[in-house]
């Protein structure tokens, strides 16, 4: 008695049509992350450069971007929370974050941005260098008070991540954002006292000059 042959033509045909649809959601939320990512470091440099509706119209384009990769990946969980798409997410998040911040605005929640908590919150870690910046463009500028309050917000801001203390198998590293913003707030708090100093040296100079 012959065996009958083996037909594997159904199996080929499912597992080909599911990853297929796997390969191609992961190829354009790979082609859409890199654009993101970039995108999202334009915008903030033109939010340095008080180019608000430059930055916007970056942020606005982000957003579209990542709505796209989205939609095919709710199907696809597992590239959907890989390191890659989360890693682009953050960088929008510390677009929208860092314009806020700068702008002296309230900030969104995560839910306002259609984002999860963890690379929301890695954005806002990540905010805080931002805010170094401005605060040292203050400090140049002789805008000692608006530095101090800068300041105030980073601390606000380190307050809020350190309090969180989740495995970082749950927040995929953002203890270690977290100490980064800690080492920029210490480094942030020298800079603000030798200004502090030198300016009361000034004012002490300038007494004795009158």
């Amino acid at each position: 008695m012959t065996d009958p042959p083996l037909d594997l033509d159904p199996l080929e045909t499912a597992v080909r049509a599911e990853l297929d649809g796997k390969m191609a959601a992961r190829e354009l939320a790979l082609r859409n992350c890199r654009k993101v990512i970039q995108g999202s470091s334009k915008a903030i440099r033109a939010l340095h450069r008080d180019e608000q509706d430059v930055a916007a119209g970056l942020i606005a384009e982000v957003k579209e971007l990542i709505k796209e990769a989205e939609a095919p990946l709710t199907e696809h969980q597992d590239i959907y929370y890989a390191g890659f798409f989360y890693d682009a997410v953050k960088e929008y998040a510390e677009a929208e974050l860092t314009a806020a911040l700068l702008n002296e605005q309230p900030i969104p929640l995560p839910t306002d941005l259609g984002l999860h908590a963890v690379p929301y919150l890695k954005g806002l870690g990540e905010a805080v260098g931002e805010m170094r910046r401005r605060l040292l463009d203050q400090l140049r500028a002789g805008e000692l008070a608006a530095g101090e309050a800068t300041f105030r917000r980073m601390e606000t801001i380190q307050d809020l991540l350190q309090s969180l203390d989740y495995p970082d198998g749950m927040t995929s590293g953002l203890r270690r954002t977290t100490d980064v913003a800690r080492s920029l707030i210490e480094r942030s708090r020298a800079d603000i006292t030798t200004t502090i100093v030198q300016e009361r040296l000034r004012s002490k100079l300038e007494g004795r000059l009158d």
